[in-house]
């Protein structure tokens, strides 16, 4: 029987890296194919979309682990949180590549006109130059080094996300109801954890109110 360690190591963890390394490796199939025009129409346009996509899944995936462990005591989870984050940098890294060098052929230029002229853009990249520092400090060590700091550093997830749904919105040009349903996700999301620090702020007055009569009691 394994211990709970050992099934994060060899189990769960290996199969979150498949998973997160599967649509990657899938996209780069369908590069090989190009010459074939199997992919799309528009190849390059499909590409950057689904590594965008990708990159907002994880973030919205990522932001469901302390959710998901505390309705459903899977203990487990918190441990996947990193990996998972970690993947969601990669594919925003991706996604701005693809955009960069397949789109914008390199061009400098352009990039920085389209950062300035195009609303979306200068979202994305802010997003996207937030997370560098999240990824940066992945790490145990860093962990070990920031302390209680890391912890304050990576709530910067919570304004990722909002402007990777945001950029996602402004992105599509007709239909938005997919933008809104991922909107709608992540409101769920950030919606619980305000409902969960209401509530224990609330049990902490509580406890606060009833336990201040019993120690001026004390005193007398």
């Amino acid at each position: 029987m394994l211990s709970v360690d050992q099934r994060y190591r060899w189990v769960y963890k290996p199969l979150v890296f498949i998973a997160c390394a599967a649509p990657a490796a899938w996209m780069l199939g369908g590069a090989f194919e190009l010459l074939d025009a199997h992919l799309t129409a528009d190849p390059v346009r499909e590409i950057i979309h689904r590594c965008g996509k990708t990159a907002l899944n994880l973030l919205l995936i990522t932001l469901a682990v302390t959710p998901a462990r505390q309705l459903f005591g899977l203990s487990h989870l918190p441990r996947l949180r990193r990996m998972l984050g970690v993947w969601a940098f990669v594919y925003a890294l991706l996604h701005f590549c693809a955009y960069f060098g397949l789109d914008r052929n390199l061009d400098w230029r352009t990039i920085g006109e389209d950062i300035l002229k195009r609303p979306y853009i200068t979202i994305g990249m802010l997003a996207l130059l937030a997370l560098i520092p999240l990824a940066v400090t992945s790490t145990n060590g860093m962990m070990r080094r920031l302390k209680r700091r890391w912890q304050t550093l990576h709530r910067l997830i919570y304004p990722i996300a909002i402007l990777g749904v945001w950029h996602y919105y402004w992105q599509v040009k007709q239909d938005v109801r997919e933008p809104l349903v991922y909107a709608g996700i992540l409101a769920l999301l950030l919606g619980y954890r305000v409902w969960r620090s209401a509530r224990r702020g609330a049990l902490h007055r509580r406890f606060t109110s009833k336990s201040a009569p019993a120690t001026a009691q004390g005193r007398t």
